[in-house]
């Protein structure tokens, strides 16, 4: 404990009283009271002397001590990690935007009179509507909700020593130099140029609108993408005869555009089922008329814990939809319901998949009944359920071959979820993410056969793609992607747009006006597909393959830092986690006990 005193002399009433003269503590009156307004240091003040209000002109001089005091950090407040009643999610805010009761995300007066523009006042005249993200078709979605353990507490681990999959030269250690290509399945039959895919885009309005960008982009930088559910169902030209499908528009589109710009065998075109695709046979129809060698069985994903759904504006397709077993509300066939809807009383129905009934005995059926149609490579894809599911999920995947089994944390991203189910449902990312690296080790040290695993739930960058890798090392060798990606994607087309109609942004525009000027990436890919294709290619695609192309070298660098020149060769130890919570969460070590056993023997050397 220091004590300093502060000598007040009286006051020379020509000047401010802020103004007064600091002794050699050097602290001001005025000063102290800010710092104690502030809350740091902390003091405590013997006796009955005050400093919180201004001595008065005149006052004779006084001697005031002031012991300056360590204080322990106070113990962690239980904070509302949710953000209720109001989001851009549901063009939804408070009246009161400053002053909002944290449970509730009420304004904290609720007056008679307002016109309700929070959640609670839009659901009195809109109701279910304001469950769902908006508008629907224009955005991708993912939770708001702060978790309290995510990526950003841990730190990646560089070093000055070594390198691990290179000759430790530094003329041939530069990160040009790291290889980030991926060879997994069975007989490692597929290969990705980069370390990730996306890992579901399906029926809705999103992914059908930027599918080009998508497949082309992905096809082009070598990675994977996966056709979602639903996709079939949804297509009104698809022929289906004894309810399976032996024709579509749709999906043989999807998979020819991605096919046509595929190059050296790397990446894969993957289609994805749930329980109205398996009963339609859309995957074998993929693999005996397509050529589709990969399909994906799918559990769920982390924007939510029940069934895909779109909403559909025509009446005619929804009853279509209807006809063709999938739950829409509401019921379209209803003379009511018809009328209703003609009159303008609503505008949207919502078509809902079903929610799958996983059992050991039915998901072995269908492994095998995939492998009679011919399928190469069988993949599995869970949510955020609880740990028994994803148990189950690496036990099945292990027991029948599996080749792949991604798990997607909660948050989203989704193009149609309920809102408030994408922030308050399943295992965020790091918790999930943790379990499923205790679950692989335990069956590995069993010598159980093990699936590539690949981690999904929020990864937009370079260097969550390095800490994902790493936390799952070695089991998981990919990342799954999709909202980047998407806006990505979305980005180059718009760039497209304003080209063509002559008025690109000033933001762009300083950059140039044609694609060549913009796309940073063009150059390389005009000299390697030539001027004939390079000019066919949708800007789309160039935005996406463009953020791949930044992805990879980000993830270079990153990777030669840690002195790691191939994905192999990551390792947990390459990052920290900077708080003890998210050293207990995951068995990543805290950052102060790093190395210790190293630094021990560094000292004592």
């Amino acid at each position: 404990m220091v004590s300093k005193s502060i000598n007040h002399s009286p006051i020379n009433q020509n000047k401010e009283p802020d103004k007064l003269k600091e002794d050699e503590a050097g602290l001001s009156l005025s000063k102290l009271v800010s710092k104690l307004e502030a809350g740091s240091p902390r003091f405590e003040f013997p006796g009955r002397a005050s400093i919180l209000h201004r001595m008065p002109c005149g006052r004779a001089s006084t001697t005031l001590n002031v012991k300056l005091i360590k204080v322990k950090e106070p113990h962690k407040m239980s904070l509302t990690l949710s953000k209720i009643n109001a989001s851009a999610a549901t063009l939804t805010k408070n009246r009161t935007e400053g002053s909002v009761v944290p449970a509730s995300g009420m304004c904290v007066t609720c007056v008679d009179g307002c016109i309700g523009m929070c959640e609670i006042g839009k659901s009195a005249y809109r109701g279910h509507e304001v469950i769902y993200p908006q508008p629907f078709g224009m955005v991708t979605t993912a939770a708001e909700k702060t978790y309290p353990v995510d990526y950003s507490h841990f730190n990646i681990m560089g070093t000055a020593v070594g390198a691990h999959g290179i000759e430790p030269d530094s003329d041939k250690a530069i990160f040009p130099a790291v290889n980030i290509e991926v060879i997994f399945g069975q007989n490692n039959g597929i290969k990705y140029r980069c370390p990730w895919h996306i890992p579901g885009i399906g029926s809705t309005d999103i992914a059908k609108n930027n599918w080009e960008g998508l497949a082309i982009g992905s096809a082009l930088a070598g990675t994977g993408l996966t056709i979602g559910e639903n996709v079939v169902g949804m297509d009104p030209e698809a022929i289906i005869k004894n309810g399976r499908v032996v024709d579509t528009v749709d999906l043989k589109r999807r998979v020819r555009i991605y096919k046509d710009y595929q190059r050296d065998g790397y990446g894969a075109i993957i289609v994805q089922a749930n329980v109205e695709d398996t009963r339609l046979g859309v995957q074998e129809y993929a693999i005996e008329k397509l050529g589709v060698e990969c399909v994906e069985l799918k559990w769920g994903q982390g924007a939510k814990d029940i069934g895909g759904e779109v909403k559909i504006t025509d009446l005619k397709k929804a009853q279509l939809l209807y006809k063709r077993g999938y739950v829409v509300l509401p019921n379209p066939t209803d003379p009511n319901v018809v009328k209703a809807f003609e009159n303008g009383a609503f505008k949207e129905f919502e078509r809902h998949s079903r929610v799958g009934m996983v059992t050991e005995e039915s998901f072995a059926q269908r492994v095998e009944e995939l492998r009679k149609a011919g399928a190469k490579h069988i993949f599995l894809k869970t949510g955020a359920y609880r740990p028994a599911d994803l148990a189950r999920a690496i036990v099945f995947s292990s027991r029948y071959k599996i080749d792949l089994l991604t798990v997607d944390g909660a948050g989203g991203g989704t193009g149609m979820s309920p809102w408030r189910m994408m922030n308050e449902w399943g295992i965020p990312p790091v918790e999930l993410h943790s379990l499923l690296y205790n679950y692989a080790k335990r069956l590995s040290d069993k010598g159980e056969y093990l699936p590539t695993l690949a981690l999904a739930g929020g990864f937009t960058f370079e260097d969550l793609i390095f800490k994902g890798l790493a936390l799952g090392s070695p089991f998981v060798k990919l990342i799954g992607m999709a909202r980047g990606p998407i806006a990505a994607a979305m980005v180059g087309k718009t760039i497209g747009r304003t080209m063509k109609e002559q008025q690109i942004p000033v933001y762009i525009e300083r950059f140039g006006n044609t694609k060549d000027e913009i796309f940073v990436t063009a150059s390389t890919l005009r000299k390697e597909l030539g001027d004939a294709e390079f000019e066919k290619l949708p800007t789309g695609a160039l935005g996406l393959y463009t953020y791949y192309e930044r992805l990879a070298q980000g993830l270079r660098q990153l990777m030669a830092g840690s002195r790691k020149f191939a994905i192999k060769h990551i390792t947990r130890d390459d990052i920290a986690a900077l708080t003890n919570e998210a050293a207990q969460v995951s068995g990543i070590q805290y950052v102060m006990n790093v190395d210790q056993g190293k630094v021990e023997r560094i000292l004592d050397s």
